[in-house]
């Protein structure tokens, strides 16, 4: 990648970080240091997730040819990268609907469960998983539908609950997740590789963490879907509050000798743009990977440690950049009748509340993309923010207050061209920000 020149470009040098971000994390560069040696038996690779595609083409790389690999993997629609030439395909992978599952993720789900029939002592699972997995990999509870667990996710993710809340709920409404693949696949090895999305890395919060203990309980997810006023059918309400429908517990010896392994994180990949931003001359400053909170008010602190700054009264001085991680959160708005509805995700939402915050401070931009180059549902990473936004909105005669009142930040930037715009990346260790100031 060429380095962009600060003085010149300074969305260039965002675009730069934000990819060097995303180089940090791809499978095929952090794999090979954590495969293990190849079984007695066979190896079965099952996996769930954004990276899906790009971790099962690492490991169908790594793995020594003449050692017997087969397997299923399902991924998001259009994330399967291309095969490199003469690959050979020994993993299949499926696409499926994320984030509402679909019917493709179920049927997938059922066909890795019924792959680990007939494992023994002698085989090795690998499992591979990334962020995404909760929706891809949907196999709902006796007694719940498809149709249930779709208008569930929906209501989840329109109510501002955060990743730990939507997937303590998953868990629980699941016949796969929550340590229950794990136990499908015993009496095999299980050696998970997984690529952090989520604060604080917790392996059992990473899709959901199908092959990983799960300490949270029925009375948790209970207490979260009333929280959030989220129905549930009165059959599996009964069964939450019973325990009936409790996960596979940290102890339980169904989890011996089973190996979990991070092979990305979001750390990780924001020390990477530190280096890069340092190699350019800028002081850097990372703020954490583990951020949450309402998207538009993470944008207003972040426009507020960027205008004290620009403005000499911090103690960042000038010129540096900001960065941080992590996975905020929107609650959707309700609409006024007639109003059309609005599209965008964290990240989009997050540059609306910088921009606001900001009110046209000069010397300062701004990046916020999602690492797997898809924000929410659209087909948009993220978003630019420049120190003259707002003035080039208002000459368009677009108010910030009344996209953030829709939530329509992706119709916002993209009537100014400051839509970051990459395809997918096949990876995911969740939000990426940086902050410029000159």
């Amino acid at each position: 990648m060429t380095k962009p020149d600060l003085h010149d470009n300074p969305t260039a040098l965002l675009r730069h970080l934000y990819e060097v971000a995303v180089q940090r994390a791809l499978p095929l560069h952090n794999t090979a240091a954590y495969l293990p040696s190849p079984p007695k038996g066979r190896t079965l690779v099952l996996g769930a997730g954004k990276a899906g595609g790009a971790m099962a083409q690492a490991v169908e790389a790594l793995w020594p040819q003449d050692a017997p690999l087969s397997g299923l993997v399902v991924t998001r629609y259009h994330h399967i990268p291309p095969r490199p030439e003469g690959l050979p395909a020994r993993i299949e992978v499926v696409e499926a609907a994320h984030p509402v599952p679909d019917a493709a993720g179920l049927d997938a789900a059922r066909r890795i469960l019924q792959l680990t029939e007939g494992l023994t002592a002698d085989d090795l699972v690998l499992c591979l998983i990334s962020g995404g997995g909760s929706s891809l990999l949907t196999l709902p509870c006796e007694g719940l539908t498809l149709e249930d667990k779709q208008r569930i996710n929906r209501q989840l993710l329109e109510s501002g609950a955060n990743i730990l809340e939507m997937n303590t709920v998953r868990k629980h409404l699941s016949a796969i997740k929550g340590g229950r693949l794990a136990a499908a696949c015993a009496p095999a090895q299980v050696v998970t590789l997984t690529i952090s999305d989520v604060p604080g890395d917790e392996v059992s919060v990473i899709a959901s963490g199908p092959t990983v203990p799960d300490a949270t309980t029925c009375a948790d997810a209970l207490a979260i879907l009333r929280r959030y006023g989220i129905e549930v059918p009165a059959a599996m309400l009964a069964q939450l509050e019973s325990g009936a429908l409790e996960t596979p517990k940290p102890g339980d010896a169904l989890f011996d000798g089973h190996r979990v392994e991070l092979i990305a994180t979001p750390q990780q990949s924001l020390e990477a743009a530190a280096e890069a931003a340092r190699a350019l001359g800028l002081q850097v400053h990372v703020l954490s990977d583990e951020i949450e909170g309402e998207s538009r008010e993470v944008g207003k602190v972040h426009a507020a440690l960027a205008r004290s700054t620009a403005n000499g009264r911090s103690t960042f001085t000038k010129p540096c950049v900001i960065l941080s991680g992590g996975e905020t959160t929107v609650t959707v708005r309700p609409r006024a009748e007639g109003q059309p509805k609005g599209r965008g995700g964290r990240a989009g939402e997050f540059c609306l509340g910088l921009a606001q915050a900001l009110d046209g401070q000069a010397g300062v931009w701004a990046l916020a993309a999602d690492t797997d180059g898809i924000d929410g549902v659209e087909d948009n990473a993220g978003a630019i923010v420049t120190p003259d936004t707002l003035s080039r909105a208002q000459e368009r005669g677009l108010k910030v207050a009344d996209h953030l009142a829709r939530n329509d930040a992706y119709g916002f930037f993209e009537a100014l061209g400051d839509l970051v715009i990459t395809g997918p990346t096949h990876t995911n260790v969740n939000d990426f920000r940086a902050v410029l100031v000159k």
